[in-house]
């Protein structure tokens, strides 16, 4: 598979919409299945961290404080990533914070975001949630640190990718899943799982 790019933010909400901002931002690079290079930063946006984040999270108002402004971390995140295609669990939540920390930098996003939570939902349905910690142990990933913060979340998610598209492969015979792929199947109902499988292997290349 292409080099993709799996992010996780921490943040003082659950939307940029009624003013939350991020606190913290974690990227790792991903190809063939490793994670060959990873950027993260706590970041200062000027926000309060209310107690349940912190209790949540173990980021506190003082470590924002003296964290690097969120511009120049989102401009110093956004270099990193640049173009590869973006992976998140429950990617609408990073994708709102992604979009919204971008825009204050006057930068854009331009490719799509996969989603380990929606892929999940389709491939393991049997799961008793789909939350990244349930997933993690359901599929015997390893734990790369403390939950709700986001390197070791990203990590995960880039664990579970993996396995997502793995399993993918496995179940219909087919040599590789692309990012693209995945990014249509997450869209689909879980019945219509196998017809665009089929449908993407039979436009595939020969050779």
């Amino acid at each position: 598979m292409e080099t993709v790019a799996v992010i996780d933010f921490e943040t003082t909400g659950i939307s940029p919409d009624t003013g939350a901002r991020a606190t913290e931002i974690a990227a790792v690079l991903l190809r063939d299945g490793r994670v060959v290079d990873h950027f993260e930063s706590l970041m200062d946006a000027g926000a309060y961290v209310p107690p349940f984040i912190e209790a949540l999270t173990g980021i506190s108002n003082a470590m924002v404080r003296a964290a690097p402004p969120a511009a120049r971390v989102m401009r110093e995140v956004a270099d990193f990533v640049g173009t590869h295609p973006l992976v998140a669990h429950n990617a609408a939540f990073d994708r709102r914070f992604w979009d919204a920390e971008l825009d204050r930098i006057g930068r854009t996003r331009p490719q799509a975001f996969a989603c380990t939570m929606l892929l999940a939902r389709r491939i393991y349905p049997e799961a008793p949630n789909h939350k990244l910690g349930t997933l993690v142990e359901f599929a015997g990933l390893p734990v790369a640190g403390r939950q709700h913060r986001a390197l070791a979340d990203a990590q995960m998610a880039a664990s579970l990718f993996t396995r997502l598209g793995n399993e993918l492969a496995r179940r219909f015979g087919l040599a590789a899943i692309t990012h693209a792929t995945l990014c249509e199947i997450q869209a689909l109902p879980r019945h219509a799982l196998r017809r665009s499988i089929v449908r993407h292997a039979t436009r595939a290349p020969a050779g």
